[in-house]
């Protein structure tokens, strides 16, 4: 008859011993006592782990609130805008609502945008709400995901690089096109402000943002006074082709300016 080994079955883990634990701070508490692997675990004293899971708590919400403030402060929001929400946006015309609709839901809906590189284009009247919206929509982005946002007038990024050229300056062209890249979202506004036609040193500069962000897909939302007739003229056709790439939204602010008006 074949003989077989027969394994020897584990003895089992003893059950759990009460004790009374003593705290420095707390006193006396309830204690539960575990020997596993001949190894004697206890629980600790149960007011020290509220407290300190209570302390990392509170330690996650400010490292929460800098990481949000570092991204405010990168996102460079004008402080007229920095508050802007799309809740705060008054929309009464049914074209207001629907721009209103059209940028929650791209806030909404930014994760898949941000796979695809879709850009957004507010296009018409001045006046008429298309900062706020655009503002609004890198607010919530910033509050409520882990994305980052920069808002830049296309003045003020003209400016910002003519700087360079002087002699002693501390940042280079290459820098300030890389963090107008690396953004989740850009909102670029004021295209086409000036009504005169562009110059190269325009088109140049708006073709290696817009074609740096193309490359990365990352999406763009772009704020003009012009139509959609009008901006390929301001902005180069190169620029607006590839804007177009991942069907492109474009929103028509058509109605009158409403400055002045409370909620703009």
């Amino acid at each position: 008859m074949r003989s077989e080994n027969v394994l020897a079955m584990p003895s089992a883990v003893p059950a759990p011993q009460q004790a009374t634990g003593l705290c420095a701070d707390h006193g006396q508490f309830p204690q539960t006592i575990n020997m596993i692997f001949g190894k004697v675990f206890k629980t600790g004293c149960p007011e020290c782990m509220r407290i300190a899971k209570k302390e990392e708590a509170e330690r996650a919400k400010i490292q929460e609130r800098c990481e949000l403030q570092l991204k405010l402060g990168a996102a460079l929001i004008p402080k007229r805008f920095a508050t802007k929400t799309l809740k705060g946006y008054v929309a009464e015309s049914k074209e207001q609502k629907e721009a209103l609709r059209v940028c929650r839901k791209y806030v909404d809906k930014f994760p898949e945008i941000s796979e695809t590189g879709r850009c957004l284009l507010m296009l018409g009247k001045p006046g008429t709400g298309k900062t706020h919206l655009g503002a609004a929509i890198a607010n919530e982005l910033m509050r409520k995901t882990a994305a980052t946002a920069a808002y830049r007038t296309l003045g003020s990024i003209l400016h910002e690089i003519r700087a360079t050229y002087r002699q002693g300056s501390e940042r280079a062209e290459g820098q300030i096109i890389a963090a107008l890249v690396s953004p989740s979202l850009l909102v670029l506004d004021e295209i086409g402000v000036s009504k005169e036609t562009p110059s190269d040193f325009e088109l140049t500069t708006l073709f290696a943002i817009i074609n740096g962000r193309y490359e990365q897909m990352r999406p763009t939302v772009i704020i003009s006074n012009l139509d959609g007739k009008a901006l390929p003229s301001a902005m180069g056709e190169r620029c607006v082709d590839r804007l177009r790439e991942g069907g492109v939204i474009v929103l028509p602010f058509d109605w009158e300016s409403q400055r002045g008006k409370e909620g703009f």
